[in-house]
C-alpha cells in the first residue's frame, strides 16, 4: 500500500464526515421542526440532488477516466461543498425563506456527493488487489473517526441547533487541504487526442456498453437496493427519535456518537475480515445484520433496546461501506474506475430517490405519528432483502468492457 496516500486520502475522509455528520443531525432538524419544511420536501432534496448528479456524474467520471484530473475535479467539488453549505447556514440565520434555504442544502448535498466520484476511485492508487478491502477498511474507519470528532467538538455549541454548522465548515475546509494540496495521483496513460468535451451521445453508448456487459452490475444493482435502508435511516434517523421516543438533543448526540464509534471498529473489522475470508461473503453477513435490526428498532418502546440496536446499526454501516467499496474496486479494471464509482456514487444517490420518498410519503399519507414512522422504519428492510438476494443468486464473471 502507498501508505501516504492513504494516509491523506483517509485524513479527507475524516474531514468531510465532520461537516456531513454535524449538517445531519442539527441542520435536517432544524430544517423540519425548527424551519417548517415538511418531512416530504426535506426527503425530497435527496432524489432532486440526485437527478442533478445522473446529468453529470458519468460523463466526469468517463472524462477522469480518460484524461485524469481527479483531484483538481475532487477539489472543486469540496470548495463548492463549504459555500453552498455555508450560503445555507447564512440564510437560516438571516430567516430568509425556506425554499430558498432548502435550495442551498441541496446544493451542498449535490457536491457533497459529487466528490464520491473522483474520491472513491483512488483507491486502486492506494492499494494492490489483496489488500483493497483493508485500505477501504481504514477509509471507512478515519469517516467514522471523523463523525464521532465532529460531533464531541461540536455538542458544547448543540443549542441552538445552527450554532455548530459554520464551525464544522471551517474545521472540513482545514483538513481537506492536505489531500487538495499534496496528494499526488497517478497519470493515465497519454491519450490519442488533447482532453476536451466528450462527445455525449458516445459516452452514453459507452455507458449502456458497461451497465450490459461489466461484472459489477448486479453489485451496483444490489447497492441500489441495500444501500435505501442506509442512506433513508440515516438521513431519518434523528428526527425518528424524536418523533417515536422524544429522546432529547444531547441523547441524540450521545447515540449518534455511539453509531460513529462502532462504525470505525465495524469498517476497520470488516476490511481485515474481507481480505481473508472473502469481500462478498462478508458483505453477505452485514446484509443479513440489516435485516435483523431494523425490524427491532421499528418495534421496539425502549431507549435501551433502540440504544443497543443503534450500536448494532454503526457497526453494520461500516461494515457495509468497506465491503462495498472494495468488492466494487476488485470487479472494475483500472481503466474503468471512474466511470464505475460514477454509477456506485450514482446508485447510491438513486437508492436515496426511492427511499426518501417512500418515507415521505408512508408519513404524508399517515400523518405525523409514532405508527406511520414505525412503518416507514421497517419498510426498510424490504430494500435490504431485496439487495441481499442478489448479491446471493445473481453473480457474473469479469469481462472487458470497451469505454475508450
Amino acid at each position: 500500500m502507498n501508505k501516504r496516500n492513504l494516509f491523506l486520502w483517509s485524513l479527507y475522509d475524516f474531514a468531510n464526515s465532520i461537516v456531513f455528520i454535524n449538517f445531519l443531525l442539527y441542520f435536517s432538524q432544524w430544517l423540519v421542526i425548527d424551519g417548517g419544511l415538511s418531512d416530504f420536501w426535506y426527503n425530497a432534496t435527496f432524489p432532486i440532488s440526485t437527478l442533478l448528479l445522473l446529468l453529470t456524474a458519468p460523463l466526469l467520471g468517463a472524462y477522469t477516466d480518460k484524461y485524469g484530473g481527479r483531484k483538481w475535479y475532487l477539489n472543486i467539488s469540496t470548495i463548492c461543498v463549504a459555500v453552498s453549505y455555508a450560503v445555507s447556514t447564512a440564510l437560516a440565520y438571516a430567516h430568509a425563506h425556506i425554499v430558498f434555504v432548502a435550495i442551498f442544502f441541496l446544493l451542498g448535498q449535490y457536491f457533497y456527493q459529487l466528490c464520491f466520484v473522483f474520491y472513491n476511485p483512488m483507491i486502486e492508487e492506494i492499494a494492490d488487489d489483496s489488500h483493497r478491502s483493508r485500505a477501504s477498511g481504514i477509509g471507512q474507519f478515519s469517516n467514522a473517526l471523523g463523525q464521532v470528532f465532529g460531533l464531541i467538538i461540536m455538542l458544547p455549541l448543540a443549542n441552538p441547533r445552527l450554532r455548530p454548522l459554520f464551525p464544522a465548515i471551517g474545521i472540513f475546509l482545514v483538513l481537506a487541504l492536505p489531500m487538495m494540496i499534496l496528494y499526488r495521483e497517478n497519470k493515465p496513460e497519454k491519450p490519442a487526442a488533447k482532453p476536451g468535451l466528450l462527445d455525449e451521445r458516445l459516452v452514453y453508448r459507452k455507458l449502456f456498453s458497461f451497465i450490459i456487459l461489466s461484472a459489477s452490475t448486479p453489485l451496483l444493482l444490489a447497492f441500489f437496493f441495500y444501500n435505501d435502508a442506509l442512506v433513508t435511516v440515516t438521513n431519518n434517523y434523528s428526527i425518528y427519535m424524536e418523533r417515536v421516543l422524544a429522546v432529547p438533543d444531547k441523547t441524540k448526540s450521545i447515540l449518534l456518537i455511539s453509531i460513529v464509534v462502532m462504525n470505525a471498529i465495524g469498517g476497520i473489522s470488516a476490511g481485515w475480515i474481507g481480505d481473508r475470508i472473502g469481500v462478498l461473503k462478508t458483505l453477505l453477513f452485514t446484509l443479513i445484520g440489516w435485516i435483523i435490526c431494523l425490524p427491532i428498532i421499528a418495534y421496539t418502546d425502549s431507549l435501551a433496546v433502540l440504544a443497543a440496536m443503534t450500536v448494532c446499526i454503526g457497526l453494520l454501516i461500516g461494515a457495509m461501506w468497506a465491503t462495498s467499496r472494495a468488492y466494487m474496486s476488485k470487479l472494475l479494471p483500472s481503466d474503468q474506475m471512474g466511470l464505475g464509482f460514477s454509477f456506485y456514487t450514482l446508485l447510491e444517490r438513486f437508492a436515496s430517490f426511492i427511499g426518501p420518498l417512500t418515507w415521505g410519503g408512508i408519513i404524508s399519507i399517515l400523518g405525523v405519528n409514532k405508527t406511520s414512522y414505525r412503518i416507514a422504519m421497517a419498510t426498510m428492510t424490504v430494500y435490504v432483502l431485496t439487495g441481499l438476494l442478489i448479491l446471493a443468486f445473481w453473480s457474473r464473471r469479469p469481462t472487458p468492457v470497451s469505454v475508450s
